[in-house]
């Protein structure tokens, strides 16, 4: 019970010393006939609050089996408050973006459907998923919140103003994305990407009139929405947030 576990799990249970922690059916699959784990062997839990736990695997039977804390391996920190914002895209693209977007700090992923938009129903469960599975792999303490699809109107409408968003906009007039974003200085932040076709003159001219708003050049190459989201969040990390 030495060595750091190499096997991650997000389970949504309390950790607690000492108490087990029931697998689901994915958990047990994976556990036992995947990774071929035997009892007694380490495996780390996190849960998005108690921080993250070695925990001992204890078989029993052939379809259950738990796991119990025994040590915790660091508390939990304080995850940057980053919301990120995009139009829906098609399934294989979209998996990989949910998972850059955790990978990249995100602490809300909310779908948000624009006049343009290729696609308009959104798996939130798959969503989830991703986020899990890009957090277990990537040594991340906490998931990210994840809400149902709004329209943009909406979304405006409904805006907490103390939250300052970036939107990436090919025609803003700032050209520079450095000299942009240092003009910002709230703490609280969201990033919002654009469908495939971009946004509409009338979207444009509404997101550009808010006082909570600052367009984002993303430089002189036309990007997909995917790479995009990559660009614009590890420009926003760089300057504005916990990469500085």
């Amino acid at each position: 019970m030495g060595s750091l576990p190499r096997i991650r799990l997000f389970v949504d249970l309390p950790l607690v010393e000492g108490e087990k922690v029931a697998c689901d059916k994915g958990q047990v699959n994976y556990l036992l006939n995947v990774m071929r784990l035997a009892e007694g062997a380490d495996v780390a839990l996190f849960n998005g609050r108690d921080g993250e736990w070695a925990a001992c695997l204890s078989v029993e039977g052939k379809r259950a089996l738990s796991l119990v804390p025994y040590r915790c391996l660091q508390p939990q920190n304080e995850a940057q408050d980053l919301h990120y914002y995009f139009a829906p895209l098609k399934r294989a693209r979209l998996d990989y973006m949910v998972q850059k977007a955790v990978e990249l700090g995100v602490s809300l992923l909310r779908p948000v459907l624009t006049q343009h938009c290729q696609v308009e129903r959104v798996n939130l469960a798959r969503m989830r998923a991703n986020a899990i599975e890009a957090a277990e792999q990537c040594g991340l303490l906490a998931i990210p919140e994840i809400d149902e699809p709004i329209h943009l109107n909406n979304l405006i409408d409904m805006w907490d103003q103390e939250r300052h968003m970036v939107f990436c906009d090919e025609g803003a007039p700032q050209q520079s994305p450095l000299v942009a974003l240092g003009d910002i200085s709230h703490a609280k932040l969201a990033v919002l990407i654009g469908p495939e076709g971009g946004f509409s003159a009338d979207e444009r001219d509404l997101l550009r009139a808010q006082s909570f708003v600052t367009p984002l050049a993303l430089g002189p190459r036309i990007m997909r929405a995917d790479t995009a989201a990559v660009a614009a969040l590890g420009l926003v990390n760089a300057v504005l947030g916990d990469w500085r």
